[in-house]
Order: C-alpha cells, then structure tokens, then sequence
C-alpha cells in the first residue's frame, strides 16, 4: 500500500512463494513433459522447449501484470477478431496471495474476485470511444438552440413570481461533465432557488429524502402559498407552478419551436423539447432548493475521496449548501408530493472537471487517464442493452453506471490505476465491480451511503443484467460491433 489507499506505482513486484524462473530457464520438472508436446517432437524436447511466459509481477491497480504475447486466440463464435496485427492472449486474472487488495470505503460493495477472462481489446475500444465524441459542428447547433431558449425563460419566471425572483441558473449532467455520449441532444438545467428559513425532517430510513417546514416568522413569505394541509413545503405545489409559467412563454417563442412534454410521474424535472430536425434536442429543467443548512448525519460516511481527491476536497465539498430537489418517495404509503430528495449534481460535476489524483491529471501538459473513457463506455454498455432489453432494464439508468465508477475512483485512487493506455483492463475492472454489486443487489449511495441504488425487491433484474454484461465481457462486446 502506498498510505493512499491505492497500490504502488508501477515496477514493484509482489513476492513470490518461489524464486522466479530466469526468461530462458525450463519449466518444473514436475510438470508433464507431454503437455504442449508439438507433433513429432520426442518429450524431452518438449520439456526443454521454451514456453511462452504467462506470469508476470502484480502490476498497478492491485491486478496481474500483463502476459507476453503468444500464439494468437481465435474469438468466440460470431465475433470478429480483434482489430490489431497480433492478439493479445486471454489473461487469467488470478490474484496471487502476495498482492496487495485495493481498499474498499465504507458502505461500497466489495470489489469482485477477478476470475479468468478473455481481456477486451484496446484498439476496439478506442474505436467505439472516438464514435461516441460528440461532433463540434453538433455541439455549436445545439447549445446555440438551448442558449437561445433557457436564459429566456429563467428571466421570464424570475420576473413573473416573487418566490421565484432569486432563482439563479445552474448547468449539470452528463454534458457539461463531458461525458455525453453519441448526440448532444440532452441538456440538464438546474433553476435553483435559496431558501434560508427551513428546516429538514427525514422522510424515510435511506437518509435520502426529506419534509421540509419552515421556521417561526420565515423571510420568504412568498413561499407560504407551496405549504401543504400539514404545514410542509409541497415539491408538488411548486413543480406546478413553474410548469404553468412555462407552458405560457415557450408559445412566446417565434424563431424556434417549443413545447413541454407530458409531466412524467416522479421526475422532478420539467422537459422541453426544441425541434431540431433530423434529432430534437431535450431539456430537462429541475426545480432545486438550496438550504443553507449543514449535511444531514446520513451523509457523513459518504463521499471517501480522501485517497482520491484528498481530506481538503472532502471538506471544502462538506462545506458547501445542500441542494434538494422535488422528487416524490415512492415508499410512502400516501403519496403526497410534499417529499424533497437531496441532490449533488454540483458536486459530481466539480468531481469530473477535477478527476485525478494529481492537480494536472488530463490538463494539457498532464498525464493522461481513462476514467472519462471507461464511464462513457459504462453508459453506452447500458444503453445499447436497455435497448435490446427495455422491459428487464427499465428500472436501470446511466446513474447506476456512474456510481460505480466513483467506488472504482475510490477503491483505485492513484492516476497510475487509470493510464490511458490500460483502457481495457480499467474497463474490465469497472464492469466486475459494478456486477458484483449486482448480484448482490447492493450499490451504496456514493454521498449517503445507507441509501440503497438497487431494490432488493428487482433481483431478478439485477441478475439480468449482470448475466447480459458478463456475457458482453466473455465475448469482447459484440454489442459494440452491432450498433456500428
């Protein structure tokens, strides 16, 4: 261990329980002479023919380190070879006794047991990387669009509602993190309201959702006509009203068209849809309350980035204003809409922009790393099965995906676990942590950790889904190929 949690930097080797063999020494004696025989050739040729080297010292990132090339595998049955002059032989992940196991936060899953598989390749993986960049001419049309259409808005409901004149406008998701995949056609706006006169009360046990009521003589009078019959803020009451304010002033709009969608049950987020032919673009507007109020007792075993991000990162995020947005707890018995989830989209943004364990980790004159790689190809993993399979993994979303690679961040914290180059084993990494909290049905909340991502009561699709992923992975990905 190196004190951060991470394993040594690369060129250590792991002790062996025997001295290792020099490159031209014979294998045991005690190993059959006649295993590998080549046709024709007498057993004691055999026995001191070389053979091609499958150990190697434990390398970074707590995993095996890579084999010497050999004779070239064939694919499975109806893949296509690897797109490069040799392949590379399937290595047997084996841990030895002498490696050193990554550490494991509080409230993560622990990482799976690697078993022997065929490791992806590489130079497909790039290929299907590069596919999914976003093209810069894409990009400019689109956020030219939602350039021209949010900021409208935001003016028009700040000057419309007293409760909603201190409104301020945040970006988040996917593609300000830059880790939108295949089309910028999604955006997610955060209109956020401060709010200094509540007070939270838990909803539930997962620490995840709360009531919120307001203290003796609040500031913000105008916010009293959004109390329920029990004197508790409703998410529901204001989401309404926000909609209404906007479904009047998109039909305002005269060089684009606009409309709102239907309100889908749940979503805290209300989505318009710009038409852009040949694809329309989406925004998901979310109403989001800051409290400045101290992190509730659920998040404080969250966020164990100490080893990855650092102790002073921790804090300067702990000590930030909490962010809560109109989510409805579907555990209540009486669903009233008066329940608000917290939110720390702000936060994994900052976390994405500044990623490495070293300040200047993917900036111009850094070193460069795969963790944006590997959860772009998380994403696209789901997507791609979500769209074979839409009814078994309707419950899952790129959130999930996403969350495991935080815990992967955590359990492997140094740059020299994420090299650019060891993008198939990162990869590979991430997708068995992720189907062991599958099969266990169990992915901590990466800020609350007690809060539960996956329903003990979906099992049978959580086994789905890591059945689907394990075979993508034996195979290497034939998934990928067929959305070419």
């Amino acid at each position: 261990m190196d004190g951060r949690g991470g394993t040594r930097a690369r060129g250590r080797r792991g002790s062996r329980t025997a001295a290792p063999r020099g490159r031209g020494a014979p294998r045991s004696a005690a190993r059959s002479p006649s295993r590998g025989r080549v046709a024709g050739e007498s057993p004691s040729d055999a026995t001191t023919r070389q053979a091609p080297r499958t150990d190697g010292p434990p390398a970074r990132g707590g995993r095996p380190g890579r084999r010497a090339p050999t004779a070239t595998a064939l694919p499975a049955a109806g893949v296509e070879p690897p797109l490069t002059p040799r392949s590379r032989a399937p290595a047997a992940r084996v841990p030895e006794a002498s490696q050193k196991v990554p550490v494991v936060p509080d409230g993560a899953a622990a990482a799976p047991v690697a078993v022997p598989r065929p490791p992806p390749d590489t130079l497909r993986l790039r290929e299907v990387l590069s596919r999914l960049s976003l093209g810069r001419k894409d990009v400019s049309e689109a956020s030219k669009l939602v350039n021209l259409v949010v900021p409208h808005l935001f003016q028009t409901i700040r000057s419309r509602d007293g409760a909603f004149s201190s409104m301020e406008q945040y970006s988040a998701g996917s593609y300000y993190e830059r880790v939108k995949i295949s089309q910028p056609n999604e955006f997610d706006i955060m209109f956020v309201i401060c709010v200094e006169s509540l007070q939270l009360d838990e909803s539930d046990d997962t620490g995840a959702y709360y009531y919120l009521t307001f203290k003796r003589n609040p500031k913000e009078k105008y916010f009293l006509k959004f109390l329920d019959e029990d004197g508790k803020l409703s998410a529901f009451k204001m989401l309404q009203a926000l909609r209404e304010i906007i479904k009047q002033e998109v039909k305002n709009f005269k060089n684009v068209e606009v409309t709102v969608t239907r309100k889908k049950a749940g979503s805290p987020a209300i989505t318009l849809q710009i038409k852009n032919p040949p694809l329309d673009i989406s925004v998901d507007i979310i109403l989001t309350l800051k409290v400045q109020h101290s992190w509730p007792p659920s998040t404080q075993d969250g966020l164990k980035i100490e080893q990855w991000l650092g102790t002073k990162a921790r804090r300067d995020f702990k000590f930030t204003a909490l962010y809560l947005v109109a989510k409805q707890n579907k555990r209540e018995k009486v669903l009233k809409g008066n329940t608000w989830r917290l939110s720390f989209s702000h936060i994994e943004k900052r976390m994405m922009e500044n990623h490495g364990h070293s300040r200047t980790c993917c900036e111009s004159h850094g070193s460069k790393c795969c963790r944006k790689g590997c959860l772009k190809l998380l994403k696209y993993l789901l997507e791609q099965l979500k769209m074979q399979y839409p009814k078994e993994l309707e419950k899952f979303c790129s959130y999930h995906v996403k969350t495991a690679l935080f815990h992967s961040c955590v359990m492997w914290p140094n740059d020299t676990d994420w090299i650019l180059e060891d993008l198939d084993h990162c990869f590979q990494k991430c997708l068995e942590y992720f189907m062991e909290c599958l099969q266990k049905s169990q992915l901590p909340h990466f800020f609350i950790p007690k809060y539960n991502l996956l329903s003990l009561q979906e099992r049978a699709s959580n086994h789905f889904l890591s059945r689907q992923i394990s075979h993508q992975l034996n195979n290497r990905f034939p998934i990928f190929q067929e959305s070419c």
